[in-house]
């Protein structure tokens, strides 16, 4: 008998590398990664593979709506200072898209980390991150020990 609480999703076809399909067990269902289990399993994989994906379309399908916005806002005003205003806000809204696409990098980048088993360990030590961490920031390289190296080194090194 199907455990009721789980639940299957289907990923994007196969498109620029990315997995056919992602069989997941969200926390919404029930399911939330343990320490309790084997770091990295099957499980876990499918658990944070469906949060990346469904982060990233979540981002792209906010850029969506602003660019309808954006083109339903290309309306020439009269006043100089609702034009300011209108740019002022246009630009502001491209530099957040902006980096919403440097997010969707590091989000294709973590998905192939899943893809090829590096997923979850950090690049400078190899050492496991937390759960707790890659649940909070799906997107993570460091450990929270390498991560708070690195921001060190870079408040040392920084041009102030």
């Amino acid at each position: 008998m199907p455990d009721k609480k789980k639940s299957r999703v289907a990923a994007p076809s196969k498109k620029n590398g990315h997995s056919t399909a992602v069989v997941a067990v969200l926390e919404r269902n029930g399911y939330r990664p343990s320490e309790k289990e084997p770091f990295m399993n099957e499980r876990q994989r499918d658990y944070f593979r469906a949060k990346l994906i469904e982060w990233k379309e979540d981002i792209l399908k906010e850029a969506k709506e602003t660019l309808v916005h954006l083109q339903a806002e290309n309306e020439n005003h009269p006043d100089f200072a609702d034009r300011a205003s209108s740019e002022t806000d246009r630009a502001i809204e491209l530099r957040a898209r902006d980096r919403q696409r440097k997010l969707i990098a590091k989000i294709d980048a973590a998905l192939a980390r899943i893809d090829d088993g590096t997923y979850g360990y950090c690049e400078e030590t190899g050492e496991p991150i937390s759960l707790r961490r890659l649940d909070a920031r799906p997107i993570a390289t460091l450990s929270i020990e390498a991560q708070e190296r690195h921001e060190r080194r870079e408040r040392v090194y920084r041009d102030d």
